[in-house]
């Protein structure tokens, strides 16, 4: 009888083990194709942004729908580069001059700022602190029209001091680069500043590079958002030459035609230094998306 009830038991045992393997494997699997439904409802726009690059505007339309081009051109990239119907290549590099001083001088104001609030004490410093969070709930377009009246007063429209200034910094840089500093231990700081160290020694030496994780972070976010800014140097630019690459490519959509198929290829070139960031610094990155947590 108990020779009996071991083998029931065990033969229960393996029942149940090899029902929770099944299961495992299922919950797996549905994961995978959600997973992958995920990937091809993102890709699939970005795929035939590429693919519809090689197109004439005739095969763009034409029915059933290809994603892969039927007779591969490359008519849409020469005419995009050579100048012919807009100046791409100097939009290009103005989008880049404008999205690199931004980022470079919103790094260095953010965690400045950022710095004071996360180590220094004085008077409003909680009030301050508090407008500056309040900020971030701001729309843009609530400041859009003094912002520009401001622009003028200053002589600053048609011209890239008009968007690379009120991108300098941002509330949002402030916010995350303090929290980062918070977590800088006190100690390092006031034993530096036993060994004689500046504040400015001691800020450039010990605290930028503690941080160098989330200041990778908010640059490729800086980059991102200057980079594929369409609203404000709409508003503050004014000559073609001095467009940046979304105001060039907006210029293709004709009130008798419209050139899809240069507007593709441009999109797709102007994704490509995006994708470069990526990879050059996809670990780092990976690494530092969960920092900035909120610290009390």
């Amino acid at each position: 009888m108990a020779i009996n009830a071991s083998m029931q038991e065990k033969n229960m045992t393996v029942r149940t083990g090899r029902k929770v393997h099944w299961q495992s494997l299922f919950e797996r699997g549905l994961l995978y194709v959600l997973l992958l439904i995920c990937v091809v409802l993102t890709g699939a726009p970005f795929v035939y942004m590429i693919t519809g690059s090689f197109k004439e505007n005739a095969e763009i339309f034409s029915f059933p729908l290809h994603f892969l081009p039927q007779v591969p051109t490359l008519i849409n990239y020469q005419r995009l580069l050579s100048g012919a119907d807009i100046p791409f290549v100097a939009q290009f590099g103005n989008s880049a001059i404008v999205a690199i001083s931004q980022t470079l001088l919103n790094l260095l104001f953010s965690s400045m700022v950022g710095w004071g609030f996360a180590k220094f004490e004085f008077r409003g410093k909680r009030v301050l602190f508090l407008i500056l969070l309040g900020s971030l709930t701001i729309p843009f377009q609530i400041i859009l029209v003094p912002l520009f009246l401001l622009m003028l007063r200053i002589n600053f429209l048609d011209s890239y001091l008009g968007i690379i200034i009120p991108g300098a910094i941002s509330a949002f840089g402030v916010f995350f680069m303090r929290q980062n500093m918070l977590s800088i231990p006190s100690e390092l700081i006031d034993a530096a500043r036993i060994d004689g160290a500046s504040e400015w020694g001691i800020f450039w030496r010990i605290g930028l590079p503690l941080v160098k994780g989330a200041l990778s972070v908010l640059a490729v976010l800086v980059f991102l958002g200057s980079w594929n800014d369409y609203l404000w140097p709409l508003i503050i630019l004014r000559s073609t030459e001095k467009f940046t690459y979304p105001l060039g490519l907006a210029t293709l959509y004709g009130l008798y035609k419209i050139e899809y198929g240069m507007i593709l290829a441009g999109a797709f070139l102007a994704t490509l230094p995006i994708i470069a960031i990526f990879i050059a610094g996809r670990k780092q990155l990976l690494n530092n998306l969960t920092i900035g947590a909120i610290k009390g």
